[in-house]
């Protein structure tokens, strides 16, 4: 046992005197000291990913979810932690990354789909990310951040030795310093273990990780002609080079498979599953529509992006839109705010508007305003008795007129009804509408002959000033290679 583990394990049995901090790592077997429980790393995961598919879209291709899902399951069930509930989702992001979050979610980007090979290599990423997991690196990282100077306060009172403080600092400084490479290495090291177990190469990692440094080496490139930063897959692949000799020492220790065991690779399945997978960025309605489905949730904003307007109506009531109207109520029906939509009649006032559809009742408070360059009329409508029923307002964007009616059923007690309207007519703006649909681009496989040459194809496919590098990155030709005949090539088309 090293001085410094040492130390970690004489820390963790003083502060266990205090608190429950220190836990043994399920894929290292060592003491880790750390300030948040297994039931508390699975809420903060489910508590993040539920925020982060409010802010992301989920690419919707059941076919390819699932074959994801089966693989990682596959590998998550000869990791450390085998019997943590295990969540894999493909990101509808053409950016290259994978990443994981605590308590056993799993992501990979559609753009790093894109540029795989095999499956061999697709569970590689996985597993990667699944070392993150089952090493509790997220969870480390947060207690050393957190505890370093508690660690050694804690030390420093339990055993009054100054050097065993000093060292103890020396831990939580490395601890928080070293978080980077060190933990990217350990992943790497658990997810070869993981693949060999699975049946899986373990050099399929050391595959995966060359695509992910071809692709950064060019980003470099592209990057200093355009002049911006890079951007690179983790941020840390920089100082993790695919001939480190601590990368292969550690792919090494997972094992070597038998001569009579044929490695699974699966290029075939992986090939059927990414068929038509969409590349660059994504212009399909449908997902475009998704995506701005979790905008108007996470903002609680009703955006209707065809007609070019949205508002806000009152937290928690549900909206309705058919054909003629939307309506919008709590769940117990006790009010309802209406929008219809007409045309606007020439040369009249919104408020000369207004009067004409209350012509048999009467319009109280009646004032104009005007707001996000936007103007309109609103009122208070009275039923015989000279009481509230309705607040009422148009508002003219264009040609169109935007009628609102505001009306109370059954009034619940400590509601300002009018005030709840009158926010939601305040809050009407104009919205752009959606661009004209364009076609998005798609992966298609064909085999190559003879005469096929990458600058050839380039010349027939556009994606811009990079085509032919791209089409060598997503081929794992890059730089200069060319393929071979009778080999499975990605074009796009």
């Amino acid at each position: 046992m090293t001085i410094i583990r040492l130390l970690i394990s004489l820390s963790c049995a003083s502060l266990l005197l205090a608190t429950s901090g220190c836990s043994i790592n399920p894929a290292t077997g060592t003491p880790n000291l750390v300030l948040m429980s297994e039931s508390a790393e699975i809420a903060k995961g489910k508590e993040l990913h539920e925020k982060f598919l409010k802010t992301m879209p989920v690419y919707r291709d059941k076919a390819l979810n699932a074959y994801v899902n089966e693989i990682g399951q596959l590998i998550a069930k000869h990791g450390h932690r085998p019997d943590l509930t295990y969540y894999f989702t493909i990101v509808d992001s053409p950016d290259i990354n994978a990443f994981a979050l605590p308590g056993g979610y799993i992501y990979i980007n559609r753009g790093l789909l894109a540029y795989l090979n095999s499956e061999a290599q697709l569970a590689a990423v996985l597993a990667h990310e699944i070392g993150h997991v089952t090493a509790r690196h997220m969870v480390r990282q947060d207690s050393a951040r957190k505890g370093a100077s508690a660690l050694t306060v804690m030390t420093a009172i339990t055993t009054a030795n100054a050097v065993i403080s000093d060292l103890s600092n020396m831990w939580g400084t490395a601890a928080v310093k070293g978080y980077g490479r060190d933990m990217e290495l350990e992943a790497d090291g658990f997810g070869a273990e993981y693949l060999f177990k699975s049946g899986y190469d373990p050099n399929a990692m050391v595959e995966s990780i060359s695509v992910l440094k071809d692709h950064e080496k060019f980003s470099r490139y592209r990057a200093k002609e355009e002049g911006r930063k890079v951007r690179s897959y983790h941020g840390v692949f920089a100082s993790h080079p695919r001939n480190d000799e601590r990368l292969k020492e550690v792919i090494a220790k997972a094992g070597t498979l038998p001569d009579n065991q044929t490695n699974i690779t699966n290029e075939t399945q992986f090939r059927q599953h990414t068929e038509g997978l969409i590349f660059g960025i994504n212009f399909d309605p449908k997902f475009k529509a998704e995506k701005l489905k979790a905008e108007e949730l996470s903002k609680g904003r009703y955006i209707h992006r065809k007609l070019g307007f949205s508002l806000m109506f009152p937290p928690h009531w549900q909206v309705q839109n058919t054909r003629k109207a939307i309506v919008a109520a709590p769940e117990q029906k006790s009010a309802q705010i209406k929008l219809t939509i007409t045309r606007v009649k020439p040369n009249t006032a919104p408020g000369d508007y207004l009067r004409t559809v209350v012509v048999s009742k009467i319009l109280t408070r009646s004032e104009n305003f005007s707001q996000n360059g936007l103007v309109g009329h609103t009122g208070i409508v009275q039923d015989q008795q000279g009481q509230f029923s309705q607040r009422v307002a148009v508002i003219y964007q264009g040609s169109k007129a935007y009628l609102l009616v505001g009306s109370v059923n059954k009034a619940e007690e400590n509601i300002d009804y009018d005030d709840l309207f009158l926010k939601t007519i305040k809050s009407f703006r104009p919205e752009r509408s959606l661009p004209r649909a364009r076609k998005s681009k798609k992966v298609h496989y064909v085999k190559a002959n003879d005469k096929t040459r990458i600058e050839d194809l380039a010349k027939h496919i556009k994606l811009g000033r990079y085509t032919e590098q791209e089409l060598r990155l997503m081929n794992n030709l890059y730089p200069r290679k060319q393929p071979k005949p009778g080999d499975w090539i990605k074009i796009i088309q």
